[in-house]
């Protein structure tokens, strides 16, 4: 009745009543506890006009309903504003006063929707907003209170409302956006609803049109999720709730608070129920299944089982959708399935599990296919059997992700090999064994997981994933070797300590690493021509990449055989990569840095192939060839294409002495001397022709075969090649008859160079080199003995030239002396040893370096103990120190030859050259101090004789240096007489 007259009332008398209202309602809204003590009576009357009770004019609360129901029936809407916004400046300070309030702005909404939209949204911006960046008193709860509860009554009002589904909205944005701010300024404990209440209006008002946008429904869920996982966990809920008067028991607010955040999560995906929307859903969960906190974990997975298990019952998703995030979610979801809590690990069993069945509904599939009954079956299993568990769902995985999903799901436990969790880094790790071993990663697949893997190498520091990695890598480089090599080759710089051990890994299998090595030889040929280095700039880069990989895998010793077992086809490929470097200028750094700092700059792409070519030889034990190309300055001629040709010469001359893989780089020589390309001739017939002179090289090829392909050179295009070509041709392999000419020329030499004056003896010596080269495969016989005897007497020669080549010459007489006369050149070498190591120090640095040289060949013959270091001395040792280990290793291997080694110094004390002389008084001095017991025990009568008259010619020396060294000495000569004499 009281509504029908308010309806048939007039404006003018609807205003007179709500102003009647109104006034009375601020007149004593600060005295709302208590009853009115006194009638109004413009009030009474306004009650009688309506057939409504006069003694309600005290009761409050029934005239903030009628003062609504006012509002609602009033067509004049600046009437109802004006009156909206007066309601609202009324005092907040009770909780009764505010829901009176509430009520009447929900009333008032039921017909002046946009009227109320306006204020809220106008209060959200000025007062509530403007409140929260303050620091939190009564005041502001009691606006937060109030707010929330308009807010309440208008969302209930609206949705009741049939027409509010055809209505849009446009404040919900703003309005939730203070709902959010309301949240995020809650203390971190329960002891009122209010979590619970702003959670469920925002639930209500995201079911309006229009829906919320992607990014605010994000912020909803961030601000919300936040808001009740960050809470202690229960125990300490229960224990540490501040509360300064009763408040609700906080497991069941606790609970309650639970359940809205669920409500949300299920009003959300019941908007849009699609897989991309669980996915959405799932991101914004991510940082709580991986956090420190194990309530925290709790939590978000018991959410997402229950929003899992609600659209498995509740809902039917649309089929199109595939989202590969969720493979990355699965990842996350598996990886606590050995989490400390127990709850977690069987919830998020079930979240994999339904999630998986899910995806089996998308394809089309039976719920209760056979695969996921398996599944479902493994998850009864207790958790001692997560093997089995893990072993088949990686099978479920296989065949219900898509490459994309299966993708992410593997990059997600790459992702986590690296955790400072053990549990989860562990499980990771276990599981991507297990799909790389089941061999469910495709092709495609490869280059993301090697990448990824490759940037947590750093942060893994357990041993058990490290080996576990391995295996990884292992197993993807049997089912993919071409691919795992390519990705790995592309990674980084080859040099880079972890790109090492994926290198490692590949190699723990018995195959891999000979594949790995057929492809980077593979690589290292994609050479294109200098015309189309710029357009090919990719190709180039990766011939350059394998290069620095087969230099880096040189040194690595999990590949050593495999290196042994290529020596052949690296050679020649290092070999045609270099002249190919310097074809196209790529030449930076060959030559501007020492050989024994490597690692005080990056090394430019021909240095680095220099580099490995020699590393080739090192590390395969042939560092007696190494040694010989480093001593007569071999590999300083592979700096320059001018001089190219003689540094391959040299270094298979040095190959056919030593017995270098003779017969497999003969084999791969001549493969190159077929190529189209003229670089890989040029080293093809470089290698041959010197291999016709290793006395083995019948025995791998026919003479006529070898004639054939010396013949096919004739007629390349290339220069060098024919000439090279036409050289071998006329050696005494394919011309025997030419031993015996070329033996008596060669007597004929020696007997113009033991004439007392040879007019050019360096020219003599000079073709009597060719001539021993030349017979080298026949043999010199005992003429060889001979020159090595008178050469051996030109060493002290006044003509620094002469010395240089006959001590340079010396070398390859023995080098070339044969078997017979082995013995006798023996004994030559030894003579020559202490003179050599003399001429060390020779004022011409040229016959220093020789003498260095044809020391170490006399120390190869006579097999001395420690040869590498003694060339390791030569090659690179500096200063005292360098030449004392050289004397040591001198004098360790030849124990009990003192009388010989002495007598050869003492020769030297007259020589004219001070550095020589010098160099014989510290080897006598150093025999004398470190050798005195054991001169006593070999040395005779005589040779004390000698050697105290060689001393007492010293003491009339003006030189200082020969005058200290005879004081020095001459008392331990003159004990050493004594016990000799004895």
């Amino acid at each position: 009745m009281a509504v029908i007259k308010i309806k048939n009332m007039m404006v003018t008398e609807q205003g007179l009543a709500l102003d009647t209202i109104c006034h009375f309602l601020e007149e004593h809204s600060q005295l709302w506890e208590k009853q009115v003590p006194h009638r109004d009576s413009s009030v009474q009357k306004l009650l009688k006009f309506l057939s409504l009770d006069p003694t309600q004019a005290t009761d409050k609360a029934f005239l903030f309903h009628l003062y609504g129901l006012f509002l609602r029936e009033c067509p004049n809407v600046e009437q109802v504003q004006w009156h909206l916004a007066s309601l609202l400046e009324l005092s907040h300070q009770h909780s009764s006063q505010r829901e009176g309030i509430a009520l009447a702005v929900g009333l008032a909404s039921t017909k002046h929707l946009e009227a109320v939209w306006a204020l809220l949204e106008h209060l959200g911006r000025t007062k509530f907003l403007r409140s929260v960046t303050v620091s939190p008193d009564s005041q502001d709860e009691i606006l937060k209170s109030s707010f929330l509860s308009a807010t309440i009554l208008l969302t209930r009002s609206l949705r009741e409302e049939y027409g509010s589904q055809k209505y849009k909205f446009t404040q919900i944005p703003e309005l939730i956006q203070c709902l959010l701010g309301i949240l995020q300024k809650e203390p971190n404990f329960l002891n009122t609803y209010l979590r619970q209440k702003v959670i469920l209006v925002i639930v209500g008002l995201s079911n309006l049109r229009p829906r919320l946008k992607p990014l605010l429904k994000s912020q909803v869920l961030q601000t919300c999720l936040h808001s009740v996982y960050k809470l202690p966990s229960t125990e300490a809920l229960r224990s540490g709730s501040p509360s300064l008067e009763p408040a609700p028991d906080v497991t069941v607010l606790y609970k309650k608070t639970i359940r809205a955040l669920d409500l949300l999560l299920h009003n959300f995906i019941s908007e849009n129920p699609s897989m991309d929307e669980i996915c959405f859903l799932l991101q914004h969960t991510e940082t709580w299944l991986n956090s420190d906190q194990r309530h925290e974990r709790c939590r978000a997975v018991q959410s997402i089982f229950l929003l899992l298990q609600y659209v498995v019952d509740s809902l039917k998703l649309a089929k199109e959708a595939v989202p590969s995030m969720l493979g990355h979610q699965i990842g996350l979801l598996t990886l606590l399935w050995r989490d400390k809590d127990e709850s977690t690990q069987e919830h998020s069993h079930h979240c994999v599990s339904l999630l998986m069945q899910l995806l089996s509904q998308q394809k089309g599939k039976l719920v209760e296919s056979t695969q996921l009954s398996k599944t479902r079956h493994l998850e009864a299993i207790k958790s001692g059997h997560l093997e089995g568990k893990l072993y088949h769902m990686v099978q479920v995985f296989r065949d219900n992700l898509t490459v994309a999903q299966h993708t992410q799901l593997i990059l997600t436990l790459v992702r986590n090999l690296g955790s400072c969790n053990y549990l989860r880094s562990d499980l990771a790790a276990q599981l991507l064994l297990m799909i790389c071993e089941e061999h469910s990663c495709r092709k495609e697949q490869v280059a993301e997981i090697l990448q990824d893997l490759f940037q947590q190498l750093p942060k893994i520091h357990s041993l058990s994933v490290q080996q576990t990695i391995n295996k990884v890598t292992k197993a993807l480089g049997i089912q993919h070797t071409q691919e795992v090599v390519e990705v790995v080759l592309s990674l980084c710089h080859p040099s880079d300590r972890w790109i090492l051990l994926l290198w490692k890994a590949l190699a723990t299998n018995y195959r891999l690493p000979r594949d790995v090595i057929t492809l980077l030889y593979v690589k290292l040929k994609l050479r294109p021509p200098r015309r189309l280095l710029q357009a090919t700039y990719r190709a180039r880069l990766v011939s350059l990449t394998a290069l620095g990989t087969i230099y880096e895998l040189l040194y690595t010793p999990e590949y050593r055989g495999t290196v042994r077992w290529a020596f052949a086809g690296i050679l020649l490929g290092l070999l045609t990569e270099l002249y190919y470097l310097l074809e196209v200028g790529l030449v930076q750094g060959i030559s501007d840095y020492q050989e024994d700092n490597l690692a005080s700059k990056p090394l430019g792409p021909c240095r680095t192939c220099l580099e490995a070519l020699k590393g080739l030889f090192w590390t395969n034990q042939y560092w007696e060839v190494f040694a010989d190309m480093k001593l007569i300055q071999g590999w300083e001629l592979f700096g320059h294409l001018e001089t190219f040709p003689k540094g391959v010469t040299l270094l298979a001359r040095a190959m056919v002495h030593y017995d270098c893989e003779v017969k497999a780089v003969l084999g791969q020589a001549h493969i190159s001397l077929k190529s189209t390309e003229e670089r890989d001739n040029i080293v093809g017939i470089c290698i041959i022709t010197e291999f016709l002179n290793s006395p083995d090289v019948s025995q791998y090829v026919s003479l006529k075969a070898m004639d054939n392909c010396l013949n096919m050179g004739l007629s390349n295009h290339n220069q060098t090649v024919r000439a090279m070509s036409l050289k071998g041709l006329g050696s005494t392999l394919i011309h025997p008859k030419k031993v015996t000419v070329l033996r008596s020329k060669l007597m004929e030499l020696l007997d113009k160079f033991v004439q007392p004056e040879i007019k050019d003896p360096v020219g003599l010596m000079e073709i009597m080199g060719h001539l021993l080269h030349h017979l080298g495969v026949q043999g010199t016989g005992t003429v060889s003995f001979d020159i090595a005897q008178h050469l051996l007497n030109l060493f002290t020669d006044e003509r620094a030239k002469v010395r240089e080549y006959a001590i340079f010459l010396f070398g390859d007489v023995i080098h070339y002396g044969g078997k017979k006369l082995r013995q006798s050149l023996k004994s030559l070498a030894f003579q020559a040893a202490v003179p050599l190591l003399f001429h060390m120090a020779d004022p011409c640095p040229e016959v220093a370096m020789k003498a260095k040289f044809t020391f170490l060949r006399c120390a190869i013959l006579l097999k001395w103990e420690f040869r590498k270091e003694l060339f390791g001395k030569l090659a690179w040792g500096q200063g005292l120190g360098a030449a004392n280990d050289i004397f040591v290793y001198m004098i360790e291997s030849n124990l009990g030859n003192y009388q010989q080694l002495l007598s050869q110094a003492l020769m030297y004390l007259d020589s004219p050259h001070k550095t020589l002389k010098l160099a014989a008084m510290k080897f006598i001095g150093g025999l004398l101090q470190d050798y005195f017991n054991d001169l006593c025990f070999y040395l005779t009568k005589d040779d004390v004789i000698i050697l105290k008259n060689y001393l007492e010619a010293l003491s009339h020396d003006t030189d200082s240096r020969t005058r200290k060294f005879y004081l020095n000495y001459w008392d331990d000569v003159v004990e050493l007489s004594h016990y000799v004499m004895r």
